[in-house]
């Protein structure tokens, strides 16, 4: 599968998660989806605002908020049945590598 086939998968994949949080009575808002090199390269590197090789320079990553009865919840704990149902989609999720809110698709070995 070419990047760009993987992106138009994610994107996808990323509108069934948002459509089954919302059945299951939580709502979200986006957190960072692309984090643009030019301004997230190097310079935010330095700043300790993401990895060299993050998913989200390549548009297969998105951090989400999640809401439940208007209350924000913070803890990875919150994410889970999300994250479980984003892995039955085939996706990544960050909570399994102390990140929570962040869905995300393998490639090239990374998440």
């Amino acid at each position: 599968m070419t990047l760009g086939q993987k992106q138009r998968a994610f994107t996808n994949m990323v509108a069934q998660l948002i459509f089954w949080a919302y059945d299951h009575g939580y709502e979200l808002t986006f957190g960072d989806a692309y984090r643009d090199p030019r301004v997230f390269g190097p310079v935010g590197e330095k700043k300790g605002y993401g990895r060299s090789m993050s998913n989200h320079k390549i548009r297969l990553a998105v951090d989400l908020n999640l809401f439940k009865d208007g209350v924000y919840m913070t803890e990875t704990k919150d994410h889970e049945p999300l994250g479980e149902y984003w892995e039955s989609l085939g996706g990544a999720w960050g909570g399994r590598f102390n990140d929570g809110n962040h869905y995300s698709v393998e490639y090239e070995g990374r998440r």
